[in-house]
């Protein structure tokens, strides 16, 4: 591989480090509201939620741009607070992936939780436990399937994004250049040989990740 691929591919891993780790820190409670309310917001929140499966990947980029762009509030905000920009930068990048990953992450931890039913964090307040104990006593630990999984496929999924990291990120070798784009750059200047390594990289990568999705998580059916 050359130097600009490697480059790509160890962009992409931190990339998709980041935004998986973001996404179990605000997903979880998401995930959490939607499996435990009653609420009649539920079903706007959970579309909400559910958009970027159905929604063109161009389209929530696009918006995206405008919204942290410098007419944008977001942008308008950053740039009062001297962050500058977010567009065609790293956290740019990360922002619009956590948007495009969320239901990914979000989805499995809200049906783990609702698997778990009422019974066990009912005996938990039976003991005195405070729902605050009882989350992280008895729910996560119950849970732990519909974390894995989500862990799993926001982090492929976010290793296998183009089109919205190509409308916030563009093209800037070493920056915001990911192994999709490094991908795309190699075809359209017909380098079929290192198009090849990177794309069969990827194929290799999806499976093993499927394989392991699907071979340690007996209760996968529970939670996809």
């Amino acid at each position: 591989m050359e130097s600009a691929d490697l480059a790509a591919v160890w962009l992409t891993l931190k990339l998709a480090t980041v935004v998986t780790l973001l996404l179990l820190i605000f997903g979880t409670p998401i995930a959490w509201w939607l499996a435990r309310t009653h609420s009649r917001l539920k079903g706007v929140v959970g579309a909400i939620v559910a958009l970027p499966l159905v929604l063109p990947p161009t389209v929530l980029g696009f918006y995206l741009l405008i919204t942290m762009g410098p007419n944008g509030p977001v942008g308008r905000l950053t740039e009062a607070l001297g962050l500058g920009l977010l567009p065609f930068t790293f956290p740019g990048l990360v922002i619009a992936s956590v948007f495009y990953s969320l239901p990914f992450v979000v989805q499995p931890i809200q049906n783990a939780f609702e698997a778990i039913g009422e019974r066990p964090l009912e005996v938990a307040a039976t003991l005195r436990a405070s729902p605050w104990d009882a989350f992280w006593s008895v729910a996560v630990p119950l849970a732990r399937p519909g974390f894995l999984s989500g862990a799993i496929l926001g982090f492929a999924h976010t290793v296998g994004e183009f089109g919205i990291v190509l409308m916030i990120g563009g093209n800037i070798p070493e920056k915001t250049r990911v192994v999709s784009v490094q991908i795309y750059d190699h075809v359209e200047a017909l380098e079929y040989t290192q198009a090849h390594w990177l794309a069969g990289g990827m194929v290799i990568f999806s499976f093993l990740v499927l394989l392991g999705l699907y071979t340690f998580n007996p209760t996968r059916r529970k939670v996809l």
